[in-house]
């Protein structure tokens, strides 16, 4: 069965960090982007990150730009999320998400993910 586990979620105070983590298992990452994405109460789904499968190349949401960092370790099937400079506008259930990008490539655009995780709560208050 291919799965992808998000864990790290929790409480966090504003200005505080975090760091997320997904985890493949029934496969390996080696060959897929990884986007990370989030839902807030009473919002849309938004794209937050993305890495390339090489780990070269990255995206950000320009309200995470500056605050967030994408890696992954092939070695462990895993990418991490570290999210600084929190604001509870951040809070949300961040999801992971696996694809293969393709002609027409929108790293944001949830279509083009074929796995996804169960999703993690990131809970930003005082």
């Amino acid at each position: 069965q291919l799965q992808l586990v998000e864990s790290g979620g929790g409480l966090v105070q504003p200005g505080g960090s975090l760091t997320l983590a997904c985890a493949a298992s029934g496969f390996t990452l080696d060959y897929y982007d990884i986007g990370w994405f989030r839902q807030a109460p009473g919002k849309e789904r938004e794209g937050v990150s993305c890495v390339s499968s090489s780990g070269s190349s990255t995206n950000f949401a320009g309200s995470v730009k500056g605050r967030f960092i994408i890696w992954r370790d092939n070695a462990k099937n895993t990418v991490y999320l570290k999210m600084n400079s929190l604001k509870p506008e951040d809070t949300a259930v961040y999801y992971c998400a696996a694809g293969v990008p393709d002609s027409d490539y929108v790293w944001d655009d949830e279509r083009w993910f074929d796995y996804w995780g169960q999703g993690t709560q990131v809970t930003v208050s005082s």
